[in-house]
């Protein structure tokens, strides 16, 4: 029978592909767990979308479903004390905030239709200025290049903006808003890890920036959209109320970003401290502590965390192609039916055989920002089989981990004696090894992987007393970890990261050029319009123009 005194902490995971909730007890351990995976809608190529209402709806029959576990365990839903949330960051979606009904899918991060809008927008004057206010360069990533699009290209959402009632904001912000009942209570805030992600939002003030805001309002004027509030990540009251379902009116308290939760989850509160977790993407955050530090080596600054006055501080790397690039392997290419048979495919070889798996389905993000790159395999032999090409796709992730490390080191001066990680892909022994081997520091795995959701548990749970301090959290998650040490030889990890480099290189432009002989052939297709135009219009002219020849020769 379940102690009455037990105090638990529910956490909303809202990621790329599914949603879950989790229930935390107070030694940080999951306790009851219920996923749900929602559609992925590819309209066309480079076009990721979901279904923002598929996507409430997942969460709402995730929280029954783990609730029903809870109780049937014999604990009492009355011992969750508060919900936590953390979402994947730069998805956008936009609602009519009269009806609180979404206008267009959600436009996911991965998403690459705003290539030619982002490189439009970095040649406008002051552009260069922009990642000194809000961290982040502009591309395809962050969810500016995203709401302008929408804008330039949906009547229903012009339509909203023109009638003053477009609402913007990530996902975290449309949970919170839907959650609470919508329209009737018009909870609308987001918290600094997931505004910061926007580019709106000044990283040293956490408040919009009028300066960005100016810049991007050249077509819009961007101060007619509604912006959600920006409220600290562990609040009692900011996030509201959960309206309806099993857990009508118990307190949404903490609210993170998904890889600013995983850098909690792993508690990592002291500057210098760093994680990794290899989800769908890949996600290196860097703790940089009370001060921002603006990368010069094609990092992001970001907000680790919020949780009293003082923000904390990141450095980010992203690597888009993770997770999705195991599921390419098995969905795309038929590999397998399950992703730990991935890499239980790529140790039937000794190493890749000569080949490079450049896997930039969305272009490459850091330190690289290349948007117009395609994936691009190099070497292929007669000697390649399907554990080689398993082998690259699992150590293009490594290498590009690797590339942040190095850029991370220059823009901090510090060198990483060891790093956390997290996330599907870590649960690969070989994974591991190799970012071990190429990365030359220890690689170090907790046993419990949940790091993301106990992360916005933590972030719920410091709001509402349940954890009072860092202290108190140290011996969370800490039994059965594992330590993966480099074994590789100098001299081999340098040859192979020489030949990525090379690769790397080679896989720009594809798309570039691509959409300027699409330009080309459009051009040409409205010149060959306007001669054809011109030739009617003087057909017609000089149609018109006959009986008055004729008449003038009679009268001559």
């Amino acid at each position: 029978m379940a102690s009455s005194d037990e105090v638990f902490v529910g956490s909303i995971d809202q990621g790329t592909t599914s949603s879950r909730f989790l229930i935390f007890d107070k030694a940080g351990e999951p306790v009851a767990v219920h996923q749900e995976e929602f559609s992925q809608i590819y309209p066309n190529p480079g076009w990721h979308e979901h279904d923002p209402e598929e996507i409430v709806k997942s969460v709402e029959n995730c929280i029954e479903g783990a609730l029903k576990i809870f109780e049937k365990d014999g604990h009492s839903k009355d011992s969750i004390k508060a919900i936590g949330i953390t979402d994947q960051r730069e998805t956008t979606v936009v609602w009519d905030r009269t009806t609180g009904e979404a206008l267009y899918n959600a436009i996911v991060w991965t998403d690459t239709r705003t290539a030619a809008l982002a490189r439009e927008l970095k040649s406008r004057p002051g552009s260069d200025k922009l990642q000194d206010i809000c961290g982040l360069p502009i591309s395809t990533y962050p969810s500016v290049t995203k709401l302008l699009w929408l804008l330039r290209n949906q009547e229903k959402v012009r339509k909203a903006y023109e009638a003053g009632n477009l609402a913007f904001g990530t996902i975290d912000a449309w949970l919170i808003y839907k959650l609470n009942g919508g329209p009737d209570k018009n909870v609308f805030v987001s918290d600094p890890t997931n505004a910061s992600r926007t580019m709106f939002m000044d990283i040293r003030t956490l408040k919009y920036s009028d300066e960005v805001l100016d810049f991007f309002s050249y077509e819009f004027d961007l101060r007619k959209v509604a912006l959600p509030e920006i409220v600290r990540s562990s609040d009692p009251k900011a996030f509201g109320q959960i309206a309806s379902g099993s857990l009508k009116g118990f307190p949404i308290t903490g609210c993170l970003g998904d890889q600013s939760a995983a850098l909690v989850g792993q508690k990592g509160f002291e500057p210098g401290s760093a994680k990794n977790t290899y989800g769908t993407g890949c996600f290196l955050l860097y703790n940089v502590g009370e001060k921002p530090v603006i990368s010069t080596h094609g990092l992001l600054a970001t907000v680790a965390y919020q949780f009293d006055e003082k923000p904390v501080y990141a450095l980010e790397g992203s690597i888009a192609v993770a997770g999705s690039g195991v599921k390419f392997l098995m969905h795309n290419l038929g590999f397998s039916h399950a992703s730990h048979k991935i890499s239980e495919l790529a140790e039937t070889v000794p190493d890749n055989g000569g080949l490079v798996f450049v896997t930039a389905f969305s272009g490459l993000f850091a330190p690289y920002w290349i948007d117009d790159a395609h994936g691009t395999m190099f070497g292929i032999t007669h000697h390649t089989e399907r554990g080689h090409i398993a082998r690259a796709t699992l150590e293009a992730v490594c290498f590009q981990t690797k590339a942040i490390l190095d850029a991370m080191e220059k823009d901090s001066g510090h060198k990483l004696a060891e790093l956390k990680v997290d996330g599907g892909m870590s649960n690969s022994a070989l994974c591991m090894q190799t970012q071990a081997d190429l990365v030359s520091i220890p690689i170090i795995r907790p046993k419990m992987r949940e790091t993301t959701a106990l992360g916005a548990a933590i972030a719920a749970g410091f709001a509402v007393g349940v954890w009072k301090d860092f202290d108190e959290l140290k011996e969370v998650n800490t039994k059965g970890q594992t330590v993966f040490e480099p074994k590789m030889k100098a001299k081999e990890s340098k040859r192979m990261l020489k030949r990525w480099e090379r690769a790397v290189d080679m896989c720009r432009g594809w798309l570039a050029e691509e959409e300027a002989e699409e330009a080309e052939e459009a051009e040409e297709d409205a010149e060959e319009g306007r001669s054809k135009e011109a030739a009617e219009t003087k057909g017609e002219v000089e149609k018109e123009m006959a009986p008055v020849e004729k008449v003038d020769s009679k009268l001559a």
